[in-house]
């Protein structure tokens, strides 16, 4: 722990702090239902209410430096397959707590009061751990400049849509020297296409969740260019026929006999199997033809061609439609275990919220500053990076 705790809090330029960041950990990992700061203080033996509360709520160093050493830890310990952008709920009450809003709250199953978190976490089908954090920012935050100063929200930090705190996020892990393998996330992430482009810019490999609503073109359809009339501009090249939704293009798939059993792990109750088809189609919409039309050098420039993108769709034997969709940037060559497999190891991510919530309290935080809440959520990533490193090698010691 020592050895740990030295490495991680080296950034931190006092010794107390990095006493009372031991401390923390500790708190966070001993038994105990409620583990906000005055219970955990009165179960620690070296537990200062008013110490930890200063050092999480008001001191003023630097989360990320702390966060680093953590994600290179754990990448080299736990050798991530996939790294998982997903977003938390934290419920609350009132309206002062940074970025508190009525919003989609996950813990609830329904819009209530909540903070919400978008997190990336470097995961494998034995082990994950979160690797960096940011917390989101609701308009109504950014449009009202005193209630921010009150909960201590730099000013320099604006509202961002989720998937570029998704962004944001994978920059500042590459940017410590860490090399994401394929990026997965839910279907909140999979429909936002200038979230894909930010990936295929970074030269990041992705496999995300779609709905099945979204529409496509197939693969060998080609667009028409107009004869041009002699007046205005010219008219851009089209596709003669309207794009259709996935859910058609998997009955097509289905009828032509394209879905194959396919095993992608194995469970605890033997090989997970289901049936799949990895189709090859050509996303279509609004954000689709914009993002093309740039990649093309701009409207009068581009081609008409939309680019292709891999399907992989699920359809279980006996049921009456397909119960999962996927877009990929990866070939259609790719295995298509291989790319189910990335695909389906997200379930590591709803590990990881339930070690974290309800094993290491990261919704107990009582503070309602910006400062504290992200002092607050490294602390409870630092106690599961140990707990984490500790199950992978047995050799790492135990607490006392």
């Amino acid at each position: 722990m020592a050895e740990f705790v030295g490495d991680v809090f080296g950034s931190l330029p006092r010794r107390d702090q990095r006493r009372r960041g031991a401390c923390y950990l500790r708190g966070l990992m001993l038994d105990g239902r409620r583990k906000s700061i005055q219970p955990m203080t009165e179960r620690l033996p070296d537990g200062n209410m008013q110490a930890l509360q200063q050092f999480v709520n008001q001191s003023p160093w630097d989360p990320l430096p702390v966060r680093q050493p953590i994600a290179r830890r754990l990448c080299d310990a736990v050798m991530p397959e996939v790294w998982v952008i997903d977003d938390v709920s934290f419920p609350k009450c009132g309206r002062a707590s940074a970025g508190v809003a009525r919003q989609c709250c996950g813990a609830r199953g329904k819009r209530a009061n909540c903070q919400v978190a978008v997190s990336v976490h470097a995961a494998t089908d034995a082990a994950s751990c979160p690797l960096d954090w940011q917390l989101y920012l609701p308009r109504e935050w950014t449009d009202e400049t005193g209630r921010c100063h009150q909960a201590g929200i730099p000013d320099d930090i604006v509202h961002q849509e989720k998937w570029r705190l998704a962004l944001g996020l994978l920059d500042n892990v590459t940017g410590w020297g860490l090399t994401a393998p394929v990026v997965v996330a839910d279907a909140g992430y999979g429909v936002s296409t200038p979230f894909r482009h930010g990936l295929q810019e970074r030269g990041l490999s992705y496999v995300l969740a779609l709905t099945g609503k979204e529409v496509a073109h197939e693969v060998d359809m080609e667009p028409h260019q107009p004869g041009y009339g002699g007046l205005g501009p010219p008219t851009l090249p089209r596709y003669r026929t309207a794009p259709r939704a996935l859910s058609l293009h998997a009955v097509d798939a289905a009828a032509a006999g394209h879905f194959t059993e396919v095993s992608w792990r194995q469970g605890s109750k033997g090989p997970m199997t289901s049936r799949f088809a990895v189709l090859t189609l050509r996303p279509a919409g609004k954000q689709s033809l914009a993002g093309a039309q740039a990649a093309g050098g701009g409207r009068n420039q581009w081609d008409g061609v939309l680019p292709t993108s891999t399907v992989p769709v699920e359809w279980p034997a006996g049921v009456d439609a397909p119960t999962g969709y996927w877009i990929s940037n990866l070939s259609p060559e790719t295995p298509t275990a291989q790319l189910v497999r990335w695909a389906k190891m997200r379930w590591r991510i709803e590990h990881d919220y339930r070690e974290l919530k309800h094993g290491l309290s990261l919704d107990h935080f009582e503070g309602r500053t910006w400062r504290g809440w992200h002092h607050h959520v490294t602390l409870v990533t630092a106690a599961q990076a140990f707990l984490t490193l500790r199950r992978l090698d047995p050799k790492v010691p135990t607490l006392a």
